[in-house]
């Protein structure tokens, strides 16, 4: 394009020379010539009207600094992008505050704080911390799975060799289905994690879970406070963290160590499915039960998330008094009887009726036989059975 704009312009140089050449020589000959009649008077004005533009157009060119373009339409364009790249520019820096120091985090100063963030921890080992919203399967190697987070507009991928600790026993499955199974049970789950390596240009970094998990359970199990006593012990209550929930209960995050929590443990009723009241990336209130240091590499312990709370049983002698009748739901029905659940969190056992056993979430009357608080056990019997809407 810039060849042909100099080309026109080129070929239109020697025509503007010619006419004013031209022009010169019609001047002339007019100032040598006197007019005689009216008529050569208006060519001797045409003429010199003609040799004025001629002398206005150079000096016109002589202020214009910028060269010709190929039409009015294309340097309204070029003035109509330089005006709107300035008024971007010049909202994008200046923002007007409130106070001295503005506050306010606008979309590129939210974008520099996540970089810096993630750069902080591959040069520092600064732990993060962010929550699994998915796992993909590389199209180039499907057999192996990556945990995905997003902090801010970054995409921080884990594979699964350094998101999950494998299983000892794969029970004849492969390894790569073993840890993608145990990688999607983790869905939703809020993990801690380390940044190994960044690449800003597409936005995406990759982390290691299992390094954050090593350096928390140094800083936990292993640390000490001013009085040299360890931070955590037995029958301390801590928070946990759900990672992963399946029928027969549920794993939890505690400091570092994943922690399995069956279901006895769970709650003072009775449950027969983790995942009616617990999901991943739940907080609860767990109880230590046990710590084993022996092993510096293997940390073992036990907590309880029922043993954290207040046992309901000991209110039950004040709410529920033998002989009376009391209205329920049916939360299991088992080779022992009909376990009712009672206002309060606590379960009474009860035997078959000669109705016929209710379903699980029935409406029933019971009415108390007997209270015992050292074993945690209220049975009696049921009297009377909803009928269903």
């Amino acid at each position: 394009m810039e060849t042909k704009r100099n080309e026109t312009e080129l070929e239109q140089l020697p025509q503007e020379n010619s006419s004013d050449s031209q022009t010169d020589l019609e001047s002339e000959n007019s100032e040598a010539r006197m007019p005689e009649d009216g008529v050569e008077g208006e060519e001797l004005g045409t003429v010199s009207q003609t040799e004025t533009e001629a002398e206005e157009k150079p000096r016109r060119s002589r202020r214009t600094r910028t060269p010709k373009s190929e039409s009015d339409t294309e340097e309204k364009e070029v003035k109509t992008t330089t005006r709107r790249k300035r008024a971007n520019t010049r909202t994008a820096v200046n923002v007007l505050s409130i106070d001295e120091h503005r506050t306010v985090e606008t979309e590129a100063d939210k974008a520099r704080n996540d970089l810096l963030d993630l750069i902080e921890s591959m040069k520092t080992q600064k732990i993060l911390t962010g929550t699994i919203q998915g796992v993909e399967q590389p199209e180039d190697n499907p057999s192996r799975s990556l945990a995905v987070i997003y902090h801010g507009d970054f995409k921080v991928i884990i594979p699964a060799e350094e998101a999950v600790l494998p299983p000892e026993d794969n029970r004849g499955r492969s390894q790569e289905d073993v840890m993608h199974y145990t990688l999607t049970k983790r869905l939703g789950a809020e993990v801690d994690y380390i940044v190994k390596g960044i690449d800003p240009q597409s936005g995406v970094a990759v982390a290691s879970r299992l390094e954050a998990m090593a350096a928390k359970r140094k800083e936990y199990y292993f640390g000490t406070d001013r009085d040299g006593n360890n931070i955590l012990y037995e029958g301390v209550c801590a928070e946990a963290r759900i990672v992963s929930v399946i029928r027969a209960g549920i794993f939890v995050d505690l400091f570092g160590l994943e922690i399995y929590i069956p279901l006895r443990e769970l709650s003072y009723q009775r449950l027969l499915d983790a995942s009616s009241q617990f999901q991943p990336g739940q907080r609860v209130l767990v109880k230590i039960l046990s710590i084993d240091r022996s092993d510096r590499n293997h940390i073992k312990a036990s907590a309880s998330v029922k043993q954290a709370g207040e046992n309901p049983y000991e209110k039950a002698l004040r709410r529920f008094s033998v002989g009376n009748r009391y209205v329920g739901t049916v939360s299991m029905v088992d080779t022992t009887g009909v376990f009712v659940a009672l206002d309060g969190g606590v379960d009474c056992l009860c035997s078959y009726p000669k109705r016929g056993r209710p379903p699980r979430g029935a409406r029933v009357t019971v009415r108390i036989l007997g209270l015992n608080m050292e074993s945690n056990r209220i049975w009696g019997a049921i009297t009377h059975i909803a009928a269903p809407r």
